[in-house]
């Protein structure tokens, strides 16, 4: 039982902590997007973050973990479709803030209103999402996922990350997680990764700091 329990909580926490790196994420960059001090490219690098990792965390929702799920219990497959349908509506949310034209040394007003509505749409979409998902999915990784099924997954997440600004991601975990939760989840990391944590926590910390209007 005490196997069980720790293999549960690594499989909660994990997920725990990616929730909730988007919703302090979704929720900075419409902050960001409201302070004229921040520069476009910081924003520009943030969004892009955003919507790459906000992607490929539910695509692998969808094509992997929701399969095994269903597999274990198929009465959660109405849940799942339901929440791979608001998967698509965020979609359609990413590509409005994908397609803000954020080049160039400086935005216009008009420009930071476009980003920041579009920002505010996105973290929205995706509060209203975990509120729907987690009470549905916690139980469900409690219940219906191995350890090794679990460890094949996140292992699997990771290889196929796109490699867009990830040291945020690091700051991010550092912000939401224990130290000893973010080091759970990072062991499995890349040996070339792992070398370099030090460097990509400095960089995410003063990347951050930009963004929350401070200097760099």
């Amino acid at each position: 039982m005490a196997m069980q329990a720790e293999r549960d909580v690594q499989a909660i926490v994990e997920t725990r902590l990616a929730h909730e790196t988007h919703r302090l994420a979704t929720g900075l960059l419409v902050d960001a997007g409201g302070r004229s001090s921040v520069p476009s490219q910081a924003l520009a690098q943030l969004r892009d973050f955003i919507v790459a990792n906000l992607r490929h965390h539910h695509e692998t929702e969808d094509l992997w973990l929701w399969p095994l799920i269903a597999a274990a219990a198929p009465d959660t497959t109405m849940a799942l479709d339901g929440l791979s349908e608001e998967h698509i509506q965020l979609d359609i949310a990413l590509d409005r803030l994908a397609a803000v034209d954020l080049t160039g040394a400086s935005i216009s007003s008009h420009g930071r209103h476009e980003l920041r509505e579009a920002a505010v749409a996105v973290r929205e979409s995706v509060r209203d999402h975990l509120i729907r998902e987690e009470p549905m999915l916690f139980p469900a990784l409690r219940q219906h996922i191995t350890r090794e099924q679990w460890e094949a997954f996140a292992q699997r997440v990771i290889t196929t990350t796109p490699p867009v600004a990830g040291h945020l991601m690091i700051g991010f975990l550092d912000e939401v997680g224990t130290p000893a939760e973010v080091e759970s989840m990072l062991v499995n990391m890349p040996p070339p990764v792992m070398s370099v944590l030090p460097a990509l926590r400095s960089q995410a910390s003063a990347d951050l700091r930009v963004l929350r209007g401070g200097s760099s």
